[in-house]
């Protein structure tokens, strides 16, 4: 094939079509911080790109998109038929493993962790969690250490130690009450082999293994060098990065559904009664976590299985067999793969039993009933949780509950997009990815790919009836990122291949990934930086409030009544040990009688600390 005819690209209008678009997404993203002299004020004084840098550090390599292609030279494809450009198209259909996909392993392993551990990990390494969600799965798995599901309340006066996300009932099973965590049990357990050390240490070896998942499911997409790419941009996507580094319920379901979606398509390509196995096994334990995430994620494929099962329609296993196997055949996958959810699903009954004295009710749910009713799952939330307002009722945190209608549940699936693609790999490149997806059929080569996509849609289709956008507005949608991440590296493989495009490509991909990774002062900040500020400042109040008790106390054991901010639920000073022990206790003061209080903690100094004032002082014997 002469230059002249390689120059030409197929479907061209679709590319230039996709292009243009993202020309005047990017424009629209950027016009906003200019278009006024305050704005413009902002944007010269502050970070030129802004703080959350969308749009401006890409834009101009996507207009610069047509003079680069044009200089170009035309790189053919003709040479290293054997080496490693071959190998980069073969994928696991021919082999299972080799040594270069054992070499990709060690790579992006070490990519993961340098990226996890060392490039976040390091700026919160030795700080307490930022939510109160972490504090609540660390009580979680201190519990389990106990080999138990719940401790005891502390019956002469439990409202002391009422803590967020956590299950402080007098009246639930039995004289002893329950304190437990609200949460499924799922993360608790991933948590329990790393807590001699730093428990964080688990969610970060959940990221390596996230990111390897990534490369073996792009292996059974179409090729090992698609799995190589968008394990390798996941190695580095801010969001996953982030998220690594908190001690919430994503990275121990991400590990799940990773291990799910790879053995799904294994599964479907060899027959592997195994692999059928290890699909429930992996989709079990994400239900432990994250019901509802795995519900969301899983369900189109599932349904797609169920029917496959039942009548024998369907190409489920196309890939095995031209002739559909029997009912008693079929059944046995339906057996390896069903088995294990069947497992986790009465493990979970069994766990509810043992806190709330009912198969039937989780923890999770009374949680909701009592303390947050207006946070209930489902459109009206605020007019239904209204009817059960009863005496627990965090009523600041309640309240900041929105009413969820059709048009705001709309608003939400917007931000949780645009957010996802936000902290994924950035918003320009995501929408650069459903359009190159919805306009260019060339990227779907391959097979699996409507699974990926299925469980992009049921994950957010899930969380429509839920109020809440999420942290950093996307974390009900958090699993879709390695999803998106291998969309777009089927999306980069395509442009590569386009004559003279290569080198605009690398180009786009390595100012996206410097974007994540690297702040260019006074361009823009990395966006791992503007988050991990974000989670300091929480951190930074802990780290002060426990420095400041443990100045005055001495070596003493103490007890610090915390008098709350009514105005303020987004920092809570009590989380305490799961047993209710330890040097230091910290109690939430609501008029209590100081007297009593000395009778219970007879050998502890007594302390005040005001959270609106931020003053802390010993209270006299």
């Amino acid at each position: 094939m002469t230059a002249a005819a390689n120059s030409k690209w197929p479907e061209g209008w679709r590319w230039k079509l996709v292009w243009a678009a993202l020309v005047v997404v990017g424009i629209g993203i950027e016009l906003p911080r200019w278009w006024t002299v305050e704005a413009r004020q902002e944007s010269l004084s502050g970070w030129l790109c802004g703080i959350q840098p969308d749009a401006l550090p890409l834009l101009f390599w996507l207009l610069a998109a047509p003079l680069v292609i044009w200089l170009s030279p035309t790189l053919d494809d003709k040479g290293n038929k054997s080496g490693w450009r071959a190998w980069m198209k073969r994928s696991a259909k021919d082999g299972e493993f080799d040594r270069g996909v054992g070499l990709c392993c060690v790579l992006l392993a070490a990519l993961a962790w340098w990226a996890t551990a060392v490039r976040v990990g390091d700026q919160l390494n030795d700080s307490p969690p930022s939510y109160h969600d972490e504090y609540s799965y660390l009580l979680q798995a201190e519990t389990f250490q106990q080999g138990r599901t719940w401790n005891p309340v502390f019956a002469e006066m439990p409202q002391m130690f009422d803590q967020m996300h956590v299950l402080n009932e007098p009246d639930l099973g039995g004289p002893e009450g329950r304190f437990a965590s609200r949460y499924f049990p799922g993360t608790g357990l991933w948590m329990l082999p790393f807590m001699s050390g730093n428990p964080v240490t688990g969610h970060q070896f959940a990221q390596v293994l996230v990111v390897l998942g990534v490369f073996f499911i792009g292996r059974e997409l179409r090729s090992n060098g698609l799995g190589l790419l968008s394990a390798a941009l996941a190695a580095v996507s801010p969001g996953l990065l982030i998220f690594s580094n908190l001690l919430l319920a994503h990275h121990p379901t991400l590990v799940g559904l990773m291990l799910f979606l790879w053995q799904y398509l294994r599964t479907q390509r060899t027959g592997s009664l195994l692999s059928a196995l290890l699909t429930g096994v992996g989709l079990a334990f994400a239900m432990l976590c994250r019901p509802m995430t795995a519900a969301g994620f899983s369900f189109p494929a599932g349904i797609f299985f169920g029917w496959w099962w039942l009548s024998g329609r369907g190409k489920w296993m196309a890939l095995t067999s031209e002739i559909p196997p029997s009912f008693w055949s079929r059944s046995k996958y339906a057996g390896a793969l069903g088995g294990p959810l069947v497992l986790g699903f009465l493990a979970m009954l069994a766990y509810q039993k043992s806190i709330t004295g009912s198969y039937l009710e989780s923890p999770y749910q009374i949680y909701t009933d009592r303390y947050t009713p207006r946070h209930v799952y489902g459109f009206n939330n605020v007019v239904r949780g209204e009817q059960k307002i009863g005496p627990k009722v965090i009523e600041n945190y309640d309240t900041w509950a929105v009413n969820l209608t059709p048009s705001v549940a709309a608003t939400n699936v917007g931000v949780r997009l645009w957010s996802s693609w936000r902290w994924t790999f950035g918003v320009l490149p995501g929408v650069g990815t459903l359009l190159i997806w919805l306009l260019v059929p060339a990227v779907r080569e391959g097979r699996g790919w409507w699974v990926v996509i299925s469980a992009i849609v049921g994950l957010h289709v899930a969380h429509i009836p839920y109020w809440f956008t999420g942290i950093m507005d996307w974390h009900y949608v958090f699993e879709t990122a390695p999803l998106w991440l291998l969309l777009a590296g089927a999306a980069i493989v395509s442009l590569i291949r386009l004559p003279k495009a290569m080198i605009w490509t690398i180009g786009f991909v390595t100012a996206t990934v410097s974007v994540g990774l690297i702040s260019v002062p006074p361009l823009w900040p990395a966006r791992v930086d503007v988050a991990i500020e974000e989670l300091k400042f929480p951190r930074d109040h802990y780290v002060g409030f426990r420095a400041a008790v443990d100045e005055r106390r001495k070596g003493q054991d103490v007890l610090v009544l915390v008098i709350p901010d009514p105005d303020d639920r987004s920092i809570d000073y009590v989380p305490n040990p799961a047993t209710l022990d330890g040097p230091v206790l910290v109690a939430r003061w609501r008029g209590e009688s100081v007297e009593r209080i000395r009778e219970l903690f007879p050998g502890r100094l007594l302390m005040e600390f005001d959270v609106k004032g931020h003053s802390l002082k010993e209270l006299p014997p």
